[in-house]
C-alpha cells in the first residue's frame, strides 16, 4: 500500500516543490504572461504580467513519478497517455500565444483535431491491448453498467473532450482548477484503491504534482497553469474515469466543470438569440460570482467545497 499510495504522492510532491522555483523564473524570464481582458473582472487586470504555462510543473511531476511504476501498474498507461497527449496539446496552443505572439494560439479546428486524435488513440489502446470495456458503471445502482453497444465510441470521445474543455473553462482563478482537481484525483484514489484497479500510482502522483503546483498557484499566484495545465488535468480527469468504468461519475464529481461549460453555452445561446442580452453578468460562472462581490478566495473555496460534497455524494452512488 505504501508503495503505491504514499510514495508517489511524496515523490511528485518534492518534484513540483522544486521544479516552481526554477520554472517561474525561466518562463517570466521568456515574458509568458498572462494577458488580461480589458472588459473582464478589473481586479483581474493587475495579474497581468503573471507567468502562465505552469502546468509543466506539476505534468512532470505526476509523468516522471508515474514512470517509475509503469512496469508493474499496466493499468496506468492509458491515463497517462490521455494525460500527457492533451497537456501536449495545451503547451502548444500556450506556446504559439505567448511565445509567438499569435493571439489565437492554435486555431479552434487545429485544437480539436489533435483532441480527437488524442482520444482516438487512447480508444483504440483501451480497445485493443486491455481489457477495460466501455460499460459503465451506473451511480446509486451497485453492479450495475450501463452497455451503449456501438454508441460507447461516440459518446466516449463527447465525455473525454467535454471533460478536458471542462476543466479548462474553470481554469480562471487562482488555485481553482487546482484545488478542485485535487480533490477529484483524492475520491479516484480511494475508489481505486477500494477496487484494487491499480491505477493508484499516477492518480496519486496528480494528488501530490497538484499539492506542490498549489503553494505557487494560490491566491495571489506565482504563476498559472495555463492551457499546459488545464487541457492535461481534464484529460487525466476523463481518462481515470473511463479506465475505471466511472465515466458516469464525472458528472457528479466534476459538477463544476460541467457548470463551468453549461454557462458558456447559456450565455453565448442567448446572447446571440436576444441580440446582445446576456443571463449572467459574465461567463464563465466564476466570473459572475465576482462581479457579484465574491472575493477570489471565497468562488475557489466554495467550489472546492462543493466538489467535496460531490465526492461524498459519489462514494454513496458508488
Amino acid at each position: 500500500m505504501n508503495y503505491q499510495v504514499i510514495i508517489p504522492v511524496l515523490v511528485s510532491f518534492a518534484i513540483s516543490l522544486v521544479l516552481g522555483p526554477v520554472i517561474i523564473p525561466f518562463l517570466r524570464k521568456l515574458k509568458m504572461g498572462q494577458t488580461e481582458r480589458v472588459e473582464g473582472v478589473q481586479s483581474h487586470l493587475k495579474k497581468a504580467g503573471t507567468p502562465t504555462m505552469g502546468g509543466i510543473i506539476f505534468l512532470i511531476a505526476a509523468v516522471v513519478t508515474s514512470l517509475f511504476y509503469v512496469k508493474d501498474y499496466p493499468s496506468i498507461i492509458p491515463i497517462l497517455f490521455l494525460t500527457l497527449g492533451f497537456g501536449i496539446i495545451g503547451f502548444l496552443d500556450d506556446y504559439l500565444k505567448v511565445v509567438l505572439r499569435r493571439s489565437d494560439g492554435l486555431l479552434p479546428w487545429q485544437k480539436f483535431l489533435l483532441q480527437v486524435v488524442v482520444t482516438g488513440i487512447f480508444v483504440f489502446y483501451l480497445l485493443n491491448y486491455t481489457d477495460i470495456s466501455l460499460n459503465m458503471l451506473i451511480p446509486f445502482w451497485p453492479g450495475h453498467y450501463l452497455n451503449l453497444g456501438i454508441l460507447s465510441i461516440p459518446v466516449l470521445f463527447i465525455a473525454v473532450i467535454g471533460t478536458v474543455n471542462g476543466v479548462n473553462f474553470t481554469d480562471g482563478l487562482d488555485g481553482l482548477a487546482s484545488s478542485v482537481t485535487l480533490i477529484v484525483a483524492v475520491f479516484f484514489t480511494v475508489v481505486s484503491i477500494g477496487m484494487k484497479s491499480g491505477i493508484e500510482p499516477v492518480t496519486c502522483a496528480v494528488v501530490g504534482g497538484l499539492m506542490g503546483f498549489l503553494l505557487f498557484n494560490v491566491y495571489p499566484a506565482k504563476i498559472f497553469m495555463g492551457d499546459t495545465g488545464s487541457l492535461a488535468l481534464g484529460g487525466f480527469v476523463a481518462g481515470t474515469a473511463y479506465v475505471l468504468q466511472m465515466p458516469l461519475f464525472i458528472l457528479l464529481v466534476g459538477i463544476i466543470y460541467l457548470v463551468e461549460v453549461l454557462s458558456v453555452m447559456i450565455q453565448v445561446t442567448y446572447f446571440k438569440a436576444t441580440h446582445g442580452k446576456r443571463i449572467f453578468k459574465m461567463a464563465p460562472i466564476h466570473h459572475h460570482f465576482e462581479l457579484c462581490g465574491w472575493s477570489e478566495t471565497r468562488v475557489v473555496a466554495v467550489f472546492s467545497i462543493v466538489t467535496a460534497i460531490m465526492c461524498l455524494i459519489a462514494f454513496m452512488a458508488f
